[in-house]
């Protein structure tokens, strides 16, 4: 009697598994959380004693920036446009031409977009000339990158601001993809609003 449990026991379970081993896996491919994006409306940046203004979305919040790692930012026109829901920001430096010469300026900013050519794939730049006329340079780093959108506005005279977004997350490119092109949208309209003051 027990052998013969034992028997169809043992019958089962080979049934068992002979069944499994006949059906087709197929793995779930990699996916992300579905991101709802807020409409975009966007609002005036023209703070008095500033020497720029600009437009900027209604779901960011500006703050001035008072650390530049540890230590007090050069003037008080740094800020950050801050987007709480994606974790992200454009970190905004401004510098006076003449108090630092124009070509170390511009080759900064070179030199802070090539730091990421370790991580990125490749780095594309696209001139800048906006109708209120405001020239600079616009820079995509594609790869997972800290930053993969920087720019750089300036007059060649007198002003030279620098942005650059980014997310506090570990930087992988897939998943940060739908929110670094809606977010570039508003870094664009930020850009084509500009004016120095």
């Amino acid at each position: 009697m027990k052998k013969n449990i034992l028997l169809s026991f043992l019958l089962l379970m080979l049934l068992g598994l002979s069944n499994g081993c006949n059906s087709s896996y197929v793995p779930k491919p990699t996916g992300y959380f579905k991101i709802e994006f807020p409409q975009k409306n966007y609002t005036t940046f023209n703070e008095p004693g500033f020497p720029y203004t600009f437009e900027y979305p209604q779901y960011a919040v500006v703050k001035r920036d008072s650390s530049f790692f540890g230590d007090n930012t050069e003037n008080p026109w740094w800020i950050n446009i801050e987007f709480p829901q994606f974790n992200g920001r454009i970190y905004i430096s401004y510098k006076i031409i003449g108090t630092y010469k124009l070509e170390k300026l511009l080759s900064d900013a070179f030199n802070l977009t090539n730091k990421q050519s370790v991580k990125a794939t490749y780095i594309s730049d696209s001139l800048i000339e906006t109708p209120n006329n405001i020239h600079g340079m616009f820079f995509k780093v594609s790869g997972n990158v800290a930053t993969a959108n920087q720019f750089f506005l300036t007059d060649s005279v007198r002003h030279f601001l620098r942005g650059a977004l980014y997310f506090d997350a570990t930087p992988n490119q897939d998943s940060l993809q739908p929110v670094n092109d809606f977010l570039v949208a508003d870094m664009r309209h930020l850009i084509n609003t500009f004016q120095w003051k």
